[in-house]
């Protein structure tokens, strides 16, 4: 399968190339509200961008694989520039959305609430790809997040890791996912959920207590590492 970074530049250059009509005029600022968070995104995407400068001298020549990351960050930074100067009215705003499902269709999330379920899904993640783990993915775990849970209680707790699993294996294997990433809170729950999807599945764990906010460019950047 195609390098995930690779699909994504390829996915941003289509959406710049289709932008590139030469009709995009400047207007003057209106107020509005700063965007922290772009700007610290454009800052981390130039300073990616930057590093070629360096390990590419003395020459500054990149292959074409080299080419394909470079441009991918400064595409990536220009997407919110360009979505800064429409928050001000400056240009007008981009309905394009980067094709999630097409960056996605190689991966698999575990994640541990319907909520966040239903943001990758709203993002366009492929619900097929997506299972969801609302109890941990051990029996001892459970009983670490609760002691004082009932025994009862745990007989139909083990029920239920053994689908989660059992689901994870099905799709492992008719998916045949080049990665495993767990999207989940920084929490015990989540970090037992990271650790136990390390061990048996290799997965790639991302914890944030942000995830509600979740943006496409955001998890672009969580399925590249």
């Amino acid at each position: 399968m195609e390098d995930i970074r690779f699909k994504q530049a390829q996915n941003l250059l289509e959406k710049a190339a289709s932008r590139a009509d030469g009709t995009i005029k400047f207007k003057v600022p209106q107020s509005g509200h700063i965007d922290v968070k772009k700007i610290e995104s454009i800052f981390k995407d130039m300073i990616s961008a930057e590093e070629f400068v360096y390990t590419s001298l003395p020459t500054n020549d990149l292959s074409n694989d080299e080419a394909k990351e470079f441009i991918n960050y400064i595409i990536l930074a220009r997407d919110n520039i360009d979505s800064i100067l429409a928050d001000f009215k400056v240009i007008e705003k981009q309905d394009e959305k980067i094709d999630i499902a097409k960056l996605t269709d190689n991966l698999l999330f575990i994640t541990s609430k319907n909520n966040f379920k239903k943001i990758l899904k709203k993002l366009g993640v492929d619900v097929q790809r997506i299972i969801l783990a609302t109890v941990p993915l051990d029996l001892d775990d459970m009983k670490e997040i609760n002691p004082k849970i009932p025994e009862v209680a745990l007989d139909g707790i083990k029920i239920r890791i053994e689908h989660i699993h059992n689901d994870i294996n099905r799709k492992k294997q008719s998916l045949n996912p080049e990665k495993i990433i767990v999207l989940a809170e920084d929490d015990l729950n989540g970090q037992l959920l990271g650790k136990r999807a390390q061990e048996n599945y290799d997965a790639i764990v991302h914890l944030n207590n942000n995830l509600k906010d979740l943006t496409d460019i955001d998890l672009i950047k969580i399925i590249e590492n």
